[in-house]
């Protein structure tokens, strides 16, 4: 069985959008610094991500969705700081995921394994959140 065709971007339809609307989150994805960088506190990881402060607590939010515990958002370097050696080095890579987050973005400065843990929880949290809005609907009619 052949693979599906994936539609192709035409090259003028991407020159007239950036890739990320919101222009707060732009300018923090453009140069992550100790003033847009935030720390994302989930369970037992400790993971760097750049973005705006609305955006960022959206992406905070969802990933809340997916445990038990609770999810935290901080401004500064926790106490405890970054316990995985290849996240605390992340800054100086030039591997980082981007995740879409309703007009914005969330950046994750982490290492590859991190990131992708993480970005899997927000793909998670999202389908939760679609599932509770979906009941919720289903609950008013």
């Amino acid at each position: 069985m052949a693979p599906p065709e994936r539609p192709t971007a035409r090259p003028d339809a991407t020159a007239e959008q950036p890739p990320v609307p919101c222009s707060d989150c732009r300018a923090a994805l453009a140069s992550p610094s100790r003033e847009t960088v935030s720390f994302l506190l989930l369970d037992q990881f400790t993971l760097p991500v750049a973005g705006c402060e609305d955006h960022l607590e959206q992406f905070r939010a969802v990933c809340g969705l997916t445990t038990s515990g609770r999810a935290r958002l901080l401004a500064h370097l926790p106490a405890g700081g970054i316990t995985c050696p290849s996240c605390r080095l992340s800054s100086h890579g030039t591997r980082r995921a981007m995740i879409p987050v309703d007009g914005g973005a969330a950046v994750l400065l982490g290492c590859p394994e991190h990131q992708s843990t993480i970005a899997s929880r927000f793909q998670a949290g999202r389908e939760t959140q679609n599932r509770l809005c979906a009941d919720f609907e289903t609950f008013r009619s």
